[in-house]
């Protein structure tokens, strides 16, 4: 089996790679990015989990030597890793899955026998990740872009992570913070203290709950639903899309993206407060409605909840989720779900 190398993303222009997580026309992209030309049979939710695909397929597009991505993040380095270990990749296919699908999705489901071994990895990355580098988006505040600082995070992790994935125990002082803050709001949101509303036409899950939580614990039951929205008490409140509509998933269709502007302009007629409903472009990976959302920095709005302030609107909060549902309800109206929508149809469908 060939043993491949890793190389940074600018490497690309001089040396054909399996690209991983990223788009790049001198390669072979394994990613669930949008209208990357990922072939048909490995498609899947992940790029981890489509890199996973193609090494049990042994497709003969992988008979390259490098490996490389335009970024870091846990979905992209499980893929990254798995081309570097392949039969040690398969052996523990179903871990590292559980490990992208926590990663990109925050999508943590206690009840898959390997979810909480999964978590305890991931954990280790995003403090081993913090601590020696900077978090995830903590690029937009230094000098060089991500592109360009990541192979460092790529260095270190692709040395450590066969270390650790063999038991990630004897790591537990640096994981065991965050996997109880995780484990907390997992349970929170089981507690009889919190409320689910589903609304499986417009894709929107509505959580009702006293604070905010850790996000692995919060999105731990939107798995099938792509807008959430979250009710704190004193009427503290965000809408989000989830990372699962910027992508291509493979396993159910989903509806578009669409404009967050005339749903922020509904209710900043109806708020009472000195604040404003802001919101992010479509664009973005995971787009927040909320109040005030535009003076926090990338890195806040990609943080856990628990990170950021969250502010109290004049709205009661069944008002705010009548009028959410209805703009939905409303714009959905004539669009079905499907799977691999283009950006350029997104963008026609902003108008």
């Amino acid at each position: 089996m060939m043993q491949r190398k890793f190389i940074p993303f600018s490497e690309l222009r001089q040396q054909k790679a399996i690209v991983v997580d990223s788009t790049h026309a001198n390669g072979f992209m394994l990613s669930h990015w949008r209208g990357t030309p990922t072939p048909a049979e490995i498609r899947d939710d992940t790029s981890a989990a489509i890199v996973l695909h193609a090494l049990r397929l042994s497709l003969p597009e992988l008979d390259l030597p490098y490996v490389t991505a335009n970024h870091f993040d846990i979905d992209g380095f499980i893929g990254v890793w798995s081309l570097l270990h392949p039969e040690l990749a398969l052996e523990n296919e179903e871990l590292l899955r559980q490990m992208a699908l926590i990663g990109d999705f925050r999508e943590l489901d206690l009840n898959h026998p390997l979810a909480g071994e999964a978590l305890k990895l991931v954990c280790w990355i995003n403090a081993r990740e913090r601590d020696l580098f900077y978090p995830p988006f903590g690029a937009e505040q230094l000098p060089e872009p991500e592109v360009t600082l990541c192979p460092k995070k790529f260095t270190y992790f692709l040395r450590e992570f066969e270390r650790v994935l063999q038991d990630p125990d004897w790591e537990k002082g640096v994981w065991e913070d965050e996997v109880a803050d995780a484990l907390l709001g997992y349970r929170e949101m089981y507690s009889p203290k919190t409320k689910l509303s589903r609304f499986p036409g417009i894709g929107l899950l509505v959580i009702e709950t006293p604070h905010p939580v850790h996000y692995y614990g919060l999105f731990s039951r939107t798995k099938g639903f792509d807008m959430v929205l979250t009710c704190y008490d004193q009427n503290r409140y965000e809408l989000e899309y989830k990372y699962t509509t910027w992508v291509d998933i493979a396993s159910r269709p989903t509806l578009p993206r669409l404009p967050m502007a005339p749903l922020a302009e509904k209710l900043n007629k109806l708020e009472k407060s000195d604040r404003s409903w802001t919101y992010e472009s479509v664009t973005e990976t995971g787009p927040l409605l909320r109040l005030d959302g535009d003076k926090l920095t990338r890195l806040e709005t990609y943080d856990n909840p628990t990170s950021r302030e969250i502010f109290s609107s004049s709205i009661p909060v069944q008002q705010l989720k009548e009028v959410i549902v209805a703009h939905y309800t409303n714009a959905y109206k004539t669009i079905q779900p499907r799977y691999n929508w283009t950006w350029k149809e997104i963008k026609e469908l902003a108008g």
